[in-house]
């Protein structure tokens, strides 16, 4: 992976006179000690590669080439290695990857050999993969490689017959917990039980019904500070004191106008499915409704009585099972050899140049919680990357991070035009320390991370988004979600 660099460049062999090209040189496959070498050194030297912050397999250096045609190669933990996502070629010193760095348009590179998969060591379709990297007046240029129809076709069919051919009984665990709620609870207490569970949603149980009626989520706390914040200065514990799950509920449905012919407010229906309903149907529930999770209901009565509830099932887990069925037959999924960059996937910044139905969401760090909290409100999105002023991630802030304001009560002593995002997430720290990276909270990948890989991500629990950053710099180049994925994956 190549891409122009502006910071202090090593000389990779240049003629005094001519003029150098900083080139950011990047492996993004892992290792202990990373070096680089090529025909630019004689193939005498090796560059040390340095670890990109925030990205533990991903190694980084600059060099400054000539203009002209060069080849290089990696050396990993003691083994030459090439990246088979870049034009390669074989010769004397076996597949080595190539670059051009031309000024006149009329260069004319060697031809490469499309005639090496047999040969390769990372078991990538290379075909897919064989672009013409050019650079001209120190643009990078990529031919981005083409979705085939009858990828797109083949892969959404496998994967949709697996969905629906697999029950939701497959996701349940051997054992675990689930922390429900009574609807008769106070919203205040609720909220301090989600930040002590370290949970952003749980069910909720009507004594009185004998039934799960609902679910409360980080978002519902978002809409009751907002609320709330806007009828005072000053958040008090007396007005969370005083709505419980159930009144909130109810508010919650006169607001949006949910009322029926006698006037009172109309509940959404709670939307879960059975054990023996199939994944997909189970997905698309999740997408269509545009929730977290799905309550997983067994009841052994023709009435509905004495509901179980068995687990709350989430586009990851099922991701899970898609992973672990494809794992050894991935080629039968050709869209997994992909990068992210090349498929209708994401949210991206406009000057990446793809197609987004709506501008991607960030926010400085010393903006007030409120526009953090309104923006995920309005523009329906579950999280903000947190930027500095060269638009470089620092963090995230997410719905579920709300639940922090539990913490020593200080949703009821702050202003949510006065709190800057800065100080709600150093929340327990120094609120005047420098604010700085923060890798544990980030998770991210690069555009040209292939889907497959991606998608390995996202089978970890916990992990909803992934920020695409440049290497090196940490600009945000765009955002992914779990709900991408599987609108993907399912057309």
């Amino acid at each position: 992976m190549l891409s122009p660099g502006m910071d202090s460049a090593r000389e990779g062999g240049g003629v005094a006179g001519t003029v150098l090209i900083p080139m950011n040189f990047v492996w993004s496959y892992g290792g202990r000690s990373v070096y680089l070498s090529g025909s630019f050194t004689g193939w005498t030297n090796l560059y040390q590669m340095s670890p990109v912050e925030g990205c533990p397999t991903v190694f980084q250096v600059i060099c400054s080439l000539t203009p002209g045609y060069h080849q290089y190669k990696f050396f990993v933990d003691g083994e030459w290695r090439h990246d088979e996502n870049q034009p390669c070629i074989s010769c004397t010193y076996g597949i080595v990857n190539t670059v051009l760095l031309a000024r006149e348009s009329d260069y004319i590179p060697p031809p490469m050999s499309t005639a090496v998969s047999s040969l390769t060591n990372m078991d990538v379709d290379n075909e897919a993969f064989q672009q013409l990297v050019r650079i001209s007046d120190g643009s990078l240029h990529e031919a981005v490689p083409r979705v085939r129809e009858t990828d797109l076709e083949v892969s959404r069919h496998r994967v949709s017959l697996f969905l629906s051919t697999h029950t939701v009984y497959d996701l349940l665990p051997e054992s675990g917990k689930i922390i429900t709620l009574d609807v008769d609870l106070p919203v205040k207490q609720a909220f301090h039980i989600l930040y002590e569970q370290g949970i952003s949603i749980a069910p909720l149980w009507d004594s009185f019904k004998g039934q799960f009626v609902g679910v409360l989520s980080a978002l519902d706390f978002i809409l009751i500070l907002r609320e709330l914040g806007n009828h005072g200065s000053n958040l008090t514990e007396e007005e969370l004191e005083t709505h419980t799950i159930s009144a909130w509920k109810e508010g919650k449905g006169y607001q949006n106008r949910q009322i029926d012919g006698h006037g009172r407010a109309l509940r959404r229906g709670l939307i879960h499915a059975g054990p023996y309903d199939n994944m997909k149907d189970v997905a698309l529930k999740i997408l269509e409704n545009q929730v977290a999770t799905v309550p997983i209901i067994h009841s052994s009565s023709e009435d509905g009585s004495f509901p179980q509830l068995l687990h709350l099932a989430s586009l990851s887990g099922i991701l899970k099972c898609i992973c672990r069925y494809f794992r050894h037959s991935s080629n039968s999924l050709p869209v997994l050899q992909l990068p992210i960059f090349a498929i209708p996937v994401g949210t991206w910044v406009s000057e990446i140049g793809q197609t987004n139905r709506r501008p991607l969401a960030k926010l400085r760090a010393s903006a007030s919680l409120s526009s953090a909290l309104s923006l995920l409100v309005q523009a329906q999105v579950s999280s903000i990357p947190i930027v500095d002023d060269n638009d470089s991630l620092l963090d995230i802030y997410s719905r579920s991070d709300i639940t922090a304001l539990a913490k020593n009560r200080t949703y009821a002593h702050i202003n949510l035009e006065d709190m800057t995002i800065h100080q709600a997430l150093q929340l327990g720290q120094d609120p005047y320390s420098p604010y700085e990276f923060n890798s544990q909270r980030c998770e991210m990948c690069l555009r040209t991370d292939l889907l497959q890989e991606v998608m390995d991500r996202f089978a970890n629990p916990g992990i909803r988004r992934l920020v695409i950053v440049e290497a090196g710099s940490r600009r945000v180049e765009g955002i992914v979600s779990l709900s991408d994925i599987f609108k993907f994956l399912l057309g």
